[in-house]
């Protein structure tokens, strides 16, 4: 029983409970006694679930009507220690770096507790039951009992990484309410500390020494430098970064470091020459991507020597110049000297003789002594050849040595080709059309072409041939040094014509083309030139001469 509401009853008058908790949801916790007005709990309560109901207490005669009321009656629900203190998780995790001063905060630990926080109920102490691994001490942490921070406990010097049993420990943390106190109620959860790695240990070579040969001319890994280092491996503290501090003026070396085991991959990529150097003393000095800690240095087992012997390799003979450039006129008699090719031997501490030889030559114009080097002609050189590519033609010459094995090297020749007036113009086009009926017409406007260059080419001179009465249908009138324009002087039947043309270059001697310019004489109707089956007038004569012929043989 809660309490006994009183009031000046009538013996038909009765009590009424109403509110949460009674004729409301949650509904049948509360009850009255109609009668007495005693108020009785009718079910356990739950602080954590409601922990305050506000009820009211009135009185009805047996009609219903109210007579007296409402009275409030609050209710409030007294904790109890009924909640254990819980953490989030049942597992944490935390870490601090090696070295660390004593008291570094590792991580907190919190839990907690349902119960009445204005109450020891809900007050907690931690504490740490059990370390693993115990050593090197049992007691590496230490959680403050209120706040749940865990802090370290052993000197730095101890807290080693390199030389701790593991590199993880476990706690079994446990929280307790009542303030801590024996009858309080607890928690447990495991926190899992790592300690982390510093780059406190240098890299250090395995050698001191090391020692590679590698042939002149190649390229590639040639030795690979080990180190050990007590860091860990997956972090920055570990990984080794190489560099050459001495002996690679033409930096014809390269280092780098290989991913996986931490290797220095030393390479060449600049190829060597055996006859320049023989030995090569590299020193070689190997960092960590991590810069050290204060009280940690470089020691001399972070630099190592390495010596390279460079290996004799048979060399090809090498052209100089390359290419040799020299100038030719066009036409020069076959048989004619053109260039000494000059290509000696790397390998000189070796005494080696050299052939030469055409190793590509697209117009066939060129010999070469195999002994001397000497090139001739043996074909015309031709500066208008499609061979020829801005007055320049090209060809390989390669020069084999008598090593074991023999070596070869190429070497190009370029002849500039000076031109010759050995081409006459040519008319272009080389067909026109005209109307029948036509008169008085420009018939078409023509030029003149040449494959030489300058001054062997315009001005033109483009004159009508030598033919009995042809001016007297046809006059050609000058437009500039490369076109005139044809006039038709009367009309003309349907045919083609052959016009005899006279062109001229202005090369010293000047060239002359006796030539024929087409002009076919079409039908023309409504702006539309028809030009099909007209045949030049010679063919047509040729044509009627062969069917009388024919005509006479069948009679």
């Amino acid at each position: 029983m809660l309490q006994v509401i009183s009031s000046d009853m009538k013996e038909d008058h009765i009590f009424r409970l109403t509110g949460k908790g009674a004729d409301q949801d949650p509904k049948g916790v509360f009850s009255i006694n109609k009668l007495t007005g005693e108020v009785a709990v009718s079910r356990a309560l739950d602080r954590e679930a409601i922990a305050f109901y506000h009820l009211q207490v009135s009185t009805t005669d047996m009609t219903g009507r109210l007579v007296e009321g409402p009275v409030d009656l609050d209710v409030f629900v007294i904790d109890q220690n009924d909640n254990r203190p819980i953490f989030r998780e049942t597992r944490y995790s935390g870490e601090v770096l090696e070295g660390s001063p004593t008291g570094t905060t590792v991580m907190t630990m919190t839990a907690f507790d349902a119960d009445d926080p204005n109450t020891d109920n809900a007050v907690l102490r931690y504490i740490i039951v059990r370390q693993s691994p115990e050593k090197p001490s049992p007691n590496m942490f230490y959680i403050d009992p209120e706040r749940g921070d865990i802090v370290t406990v052993i000197s730095p010097s101890l807290l080693d990484r390199e030389t701790l049993p593991t590199t993880q420990y476990e706690l079994e943390i446990v929280a307790k309410d009542m303030a801590g106190s024996e009858v309080g109620l607890t928690g447990t959860a495991t926190a899992t500390i790592t300690i982390t790695d510093r780059n406190d240990h240098a890299p250090e070579f395995t050698h001191s020494l090391f020692q590679a040969s590698v042939d002149e001319g190649s390229k590639g890994i040639v030795v690979n430098l080990t180190v050990d280092d007590r860091d860990d491996p997956a972090t920055g503290a570990w990984r080794a970064i190489y560099s050459i501090i001495n002996g690679d003026p033409n930096h014809n070396f390269a280092i780098h470091t290989n991913p996986d085991n931490n290797e220095g991959m030393l390479s060449v990529v600049k190829p060597l020459d055996y006859e320049s150097n023989v030995f090569h003393t590299l020193l070689i000095k190997v960092e960590n991507e991590d810069p050290l800690v204060p009280d940690v240095i470089y020691g001399p087992s972070s630099t190592a020597t390495v010596y390279i012997t460079v290996e004799d390799v048979n060399e090809g003979p090498v052209f100089f110049p390359d290419p040799l450039v020299v100038t030719k006129w066009e036409n020069i008699p076959v048989g004619s000297f053109v260039a000494m090719l000059n290509a000696t031997d790397p390998d000189y501490p070796q005494v080696q003789s050299i052939r030469f030889a055409v190793l590509r030559d697209p117009a066939g114009w060129l010999s070469v002594n195999p002994v001397k080097g000497t090139v001739n002609t043996t074909g015309t050189l031709d500066r208008e050849s499609p061979h020829v590519h801005n007055n320049r033609y090209s060809a390989v010459f390669m020069a084999t040595d008598n090593g074991n094995p023999p070596a070869t090297g190429t070497g190009t020749l370029i002849i500039t080709l000076e031109d010759e007036n050995d081409n006459a113009p040519y008319v272009v086009p080389s067909v026109v059309r005209v109307c029948e009926d036509a008169k008085e017409v420009n018939v078409a406007v023509i030029g003149a072409r040449d494959k030489d260059i300058h001054p062997n080419t315009d001005p033109f001179k483009i004159e009508l041939g030598k033919q009995l009465g042809l001016e007297k249908t046809w006059r050609m009138s000058k437009i500039n040094n490369t076109h005139s324009q044809i006039m038709l002087l009367h009309s003309l039947k349907r045919a083609n014509y052959n016009l005899p043309l006279v062109l001229t270059d202005s090369g010293f001697p000047p060239l002359t083309n006796n030539t024929e310019l087409k002009v076919q004489v079409c039908t023309c109707k409504k702006n539309r030139m028809d030009c099909n089956g007209v045949g030049s007038l010679r063919t047509n004569l040729l044509l009627l001469l062969g069917l009388l012929l024919f005509s006479m043989l069948c009679l």
